[in-house]
C-alpha cells in the first residue's frame, strides 16, 4: 500500500509538472503571435528587426516603399497600409516622425482604426504632442482598442543595439503587455502614468539634455 501511495504521489507530481510546463508553453506561444509595426525609418527599421530577433513575426508597412526591403529581407511580412496591418495583428507599434503622421496613420482613410480589432494593443513610440496621444487614446477606446504612448530616448545606434529608453503612458493594467515587446527594443522601460505622460516625460528629458549640451558648448 505504501509503495502504491508513493507511486501515485510521484505520478501526481509529474502530472502537475506537465500541466505547469504546458501552461508556460502556451503562454510563450501566445506571446509570439504577429506584431504589427508601422514606420520603417532610421529608428523604426532596427526596432522592428530586434522584434524579429526575439522571435516575433512582424507585419509591417511604411509610406515609402524603398524602406521595406531591408526588413523584408530579414523576414518581415510587408503590407500596403496601416489598416491591413491592423486586420492581421492585435499588437501594433508605430514609430512616426510627427503628430500629423500619427493622426493620419491611426485615423486616416487607410488608418489603423479602420480595421482595428477589439482588444488590440496600440503602442505609439513617436515623439509627439501629448494632446495628440490623448486624442488617439480616445479614438482607439471607441473602437474597443487600447492605446499607449511610449516615446523613445536614444538615437539610431541605441535602436540598433536595443538600448533605447521608453517612457510609457497609458492604462497601468496594460503596462506588462507593452513591456513584453518594448524590452526587446530597449534597455529601460519606465511606466509614467496616464496616456500622454510618456510624451511629457520624454520632452522633459530632451530639454534637460539639450540644456546640458548648450552649457557644455558655451563653457568652452
Amino acid at each position: 500500500m505504501a509503495a502504491l501511495f508513493r507511486g501515485y504521489r510521484n505520478f501526481y507530481k509529474r502530472s502537475n509538472n506537465h500541466v505547469e510546463l504546458t501552461l508556460v508553453s502556451c503562454r510563450s506561444m501566445a506571446s509570439k503571435t504577429p506584431v504589427g509595426f508601422i514606420g520603417l525609418g532610421n529608428m523604426g527599421t532596427p526596432m522592428a528587426r530586434n522584434l524579429l530577433k526575439h522571435g516575433y513575426p512582424v507585419i509591417a508597412t511604411d509610406v515609402f516603399p524603398e524602406s521595406f526591403k531591408e526588413l523584408q529581407d530579414s523576414g518581415a511580412q510587408i503590407l500596403d497600409c496601416p489598416a491591413e496591418v491592423a486586420d492581421k495583428a492585435d499588437r501594433i507599434i508605430t514609430m512616426l516622425p510627427s503628430s500629423p503622421n500619427v493622426i493620419e496613420v491611426y485615423t486616416g482613410p487607410n488608418g489603423i482604426l479602420k480595421k482595428v480589432k477589439k482588444g488590440t494593443l496600440l503602442i505609439d513610440s513617436s515623439t509627439i504632442d501629448p494632446a495628440v496621444s490623448k486624442e488617439m487614446a480616445v479614438a482607439a477606446e471607441k473602437m474597443g482598442a487600447v492605446f499607449m504612448d511610449a516615446p523613445v530616448s536614444g538615437g539610431v545606434g541605441a535602436a540598433g543595439l536595443a538600448k533605447l529608453t521608453f517612457m510609457v503612458g497609458g492604462v497601468e493594467e496594460e503596462f506588462n503587455a507593452a513591456q513584453e515587446l518594448l524590452t526587446c527594443m530597449g534597455a529601460n522601460v519606465v511606466y509614467c502614468g496616464q496616456v500622454g505622460s510618456g510624451q511629457v516625460n520624454t520632452h522633459k528629458h530632451e530639454l534637460i539634455f539639450w540644456n546640458l549640451c548648450v552649457r557644455s558648448y558655451t563653457s568652452h
